[in-house]
């Protein structure tokens, strides 16, 4: 049970493939336009229940409940050595050296 007042995040289909543009590439407008959204839950559901939150910008939204306490997942890749050659490349025509 995830009670009320929770950070979540929310899913929600927008609009269906069938309701797109027809301007937009084929790819995109053979998808449907989805949201995700993050907000405090505003009464007791369970993962997978229709819910509604408010998001930090006071909006009232409703979608499948799909996450408790999301946090971001994201890094900016892993270890690359040639950073370290140019971090000391770097430095050393900036300020002369590493000091």
């Amino acid at each position: 049970m995830v009670k009320k007042g929770e950070w979540v995040r929310i899913h929600n289909v927008v609009l269906d493939a069938s309701g797109r543009a027809d301007r937009l590439p084929d790819d995109t407008k053979q998808v449907p336009l989805e949201m995700w959204t993050k907000g405090t839950l505003l009464a007791d559901a369970e993962i997978g229940d229709k819910v509604q939150v408010e998001t930090a910008t006071g909006r009232i939204e409703t979608g499948k409940l799909i996450e408790v306490h999301p946090y971001y997942k994201h890094s900016y890749g892993k270890f690359v050595p040639e950073l370290i050659k140019i971090d000391r490349q770097l430095r050393e025509i900036m300020y002369g050296g590493e000091k």
